[in-house]
């Protein structure tokens, strides 16, 4: 009798456990997924900003400075002058990816704001010029689940242009 009951407590502490798992690894997701969308809006309101400054560069400096510093002060570290460029640069890259080319899976996600990879993935990816370069890897990296140190060996073997070549019977 006693039998029974430790492999139905094995079982239900087993299915408990998994459940738990589970929304951690779903709590893990949005806040990662939430924090890269709020640093693409941030990426857009500083372009906005700048944009409607006269002296476009030097105004731009100043702004990131003074940004860094109150949100600094208010919210702590990870927004400093080089992380404010990296979500600049982060908005830029992927809008601009947006207007080229409407027809890519990796596209539609990201004009629904879902994006799916930590921060750090897209900082990895950002740092690809071409598009259809960055798209692969961004979607190999999401349907393989990467780590970003993955992501990173993957593109430094360019894994990419190796591909490309192999595809090209004349290369």
């Amino acid at each position: 009798m006693s039998n029974l009951k430790n492999k139905h407590s094995s079982s239900f502490l087993e299915r408990i456990s998994d459940l738990l798992k589970q929304s951690r690894a779903s709590v893990l997701q949005y806040v990662n997924t939430t924090m890269v969308v709020t640093y693409f809006e941030i990426g857009k309101i500083i372009v906005e900003e700048e944009q409607n400054g006269k002296e476009r560069a030097e105004y731009g400096k100043k702004v990131l400075k003074e940004v860094s510093k109150r949100l600094s002060s208010e919210f702590g570290r990870g927004f400093s002058v080089s992380n404010l460029q990296q979500m600049k640069k982060f908005f830029l890259t992927y809008e601009k990816q947006q207007t080229l080319s409407v027809k890519s899976e990796t596209v539609s996600r990201i004009s629904k704001n879902q994006f799916n990879l930590s921060w750090s993935h897209y900082l990895v990816l950002i740092k690809i010029e071409n598009i259809e370069e960055r798209n692969f890897y961004e979607i190999e990296a999401f349907k393989n689940q990467w780590s970003l140190r993955e992501l990173k060996r993957q593109s430094n073997t360019a894994l990419y242009e190796r591909l490309v070549l192999s595809k090209d019977e004349k290369a």
